[in-house]
């Protein structure tokens, strides 16, 4: 049997089959279609204007590599006129950020970017080997993620750059989408779905390049780019709730690969549907791409039983489940289609009386509060709150702290003088 031909160029011979679409694609081809889907998300959603400094967050890992070559790329190419600079949090966790830094500072060198490296010690005098030391593994992501949200801000602002991009893909969208909905909090899922958090008026706004790009495709770049990056996962990540919504999001996609898209369009959706009141985002401006653009391929292509990918187990549970609708459809009563006579009365024996609803009388006159950006009265970071998030876990850890002795740069140091150095640090802003 003769090799497939790339389906774009028909030339060269077919080497990737793109997850997102199975569509058969030559080594360049995949290339220049992933480069062409982030720069049509760029420039659609308006997300950088010429002369803006950006402040790339670096972990060292396939998306935060991929998104710094992609832009200096595409920056070149377009000529976007951006100043590009490399920003990375160290957490302090040995055995995985230490190693992980080092390809950053590989990356710098290779992509001739300037860098900087912010941790968690000098803004908070806490590690996150020492936070999971004392409060355990259970619930520590959600820790790491104030602290690292903040983090990045405040690196920006010592950087004097206003705007953050990350390296979140759409599987990671998906994910929080999912999340978000299995809590029932729509306000932080309508949130998450935007591309920009902030606007012109924020001291630091974060956007998402990649937020339509599948992570799988992610690493066929990196790999056929030959671009260097750090493949560790975070000792501490199993543990987190994410890992459940991940696991989830990978079976509906071995079922369907477009499931991942139809999540983020789905919460996109759901995001329209929550008042800005509640959220403090204008939908208008943060949702301007459209899923059937972004991606540049239909949607529809790569669906259930395509390439043999699905099981003949999964195949047959579908089967059985279309059965079964289908059957109960056939027992269904179309309420609307009862007819009525003069008397407004039904014909049928079927007697319904509509139920007032007891929940009418609170839904009335209720207000929502729209949330208002200030700053935290004890760190002046900016928050919603008197007190930012960051300061409420940094009281119940430092009110745990044990009274132990900490390695700083090869000396001892007593955990009241470490607290100090973190108050000071918060103060400092």
């Amino acid at each position: 049997m003769a090799p497939a031909l790339c389906a774009i160029c028909k030339v060269s011979r077919a080497l990737i089959i793109r997850p997102k679409n199975h569509q058969k694609l030559c080594k360049a081809c995949f290339i220049a279609v992933f480069e062409a889907e982030i720069h049509h998300t760029i420039t659609s959603t308006s997300l950088f204007s010429p002369g803006d400094r950006i402040a790339i967050g670096a972990s060292g890992g396939k998306d935060s590599t991929v998104l710094a070559s992609v832009l200096k790329t595409l920056n070149e190419r377009y000529n976007y006129g951006l100043d590009l600079v490399l920003l990375s949090i160290d957490e302090g966790i040995k055995g995985y950020r230490d190693d992980s830094l080092e390809t950053v500072k590989r990356n710098a060198v290779q992509y001739d970017m300037p860098l900087k490296i912010v941790g968690y010690a000098e803004l908070y005098g806490w590690t996150m080997d020492q936070v999971v030391e004392t409060i355990g593994k259970k619930g520590n992501c959600t820790y790491c993620g104030v602290f690292r949200r903040q983090a990045l801000d405040r690196g920006a602002k010592m950087l004097g750059i206003k705007h953050v991009v990350t390296g979140h893909n759409a599987d990671d969208v998906a994910e929080t989408i999912l999340m978000n909905l299995l809590r029932g909090d729509l306000p932080r899922l309508a949130r998450s779905t935007s591309i920009v958090t902030g606007d012109e008026t924020s001291e630091v706004r974060r956007s998402k390049p990649l937020k339509y790009a599948y992570e799988k495709e992610i690493v066929l770049y990196a790999h056929h780019k030959k671009l260097d990056y750090f493949s560790t996962e975070c000792i501490y990540s199993p543990e987190a709730f994410r890992g459940s919504a991940r696991s989830l999001i990978k079976n509906l996609e071995r079922v369907r690969p477009s499931a991942i898209l139809d999540v983020v369009r789905s919460g996109e959706d759901m995001a329209r549907l929550v008042p800005e009141e509640v959220t403090g985002v204008s939908h208008c401006k943060s949702q301007k791409t459209s899923l059937s653009s972004a991606d540049g391929e239909d949607q529809g292509a790569g669906g259930c039983g395509t390439n043999g990918r699905n099981s003949g187990g999964e195949m047959a549970e579908m089967e059985k489940k279309l059965q079964q609708d289908e059957e109960a459809a056939g027992r269904e009563i179309d309420i609307s289609a009862l007819s009525n006579n003069a008397n407004g009365q039904r014909h049928d024996r079927i007697e319904t009386k509509p139920e007032p609803r007891k929940a009418a009388k609170k839904d009335v006159g209720r207000k929502l509060v729209r949330q208002t950006l200030g700053t935290c009265r004890r760190c002046g970071y900016m928050s919603s709150q008197e007190i930012c998030k960051a300061c409420m876990l940094l009281e119940g850890l430092n009110k745990n702290r044990p009274n132990m002795q900490i390695e700083v740069d090869g000396e001892e140091e007593s955990s009241s003088l470490r607290k100090g150095m973190g108050e000071m640090a918060l103060a400092a802003g």
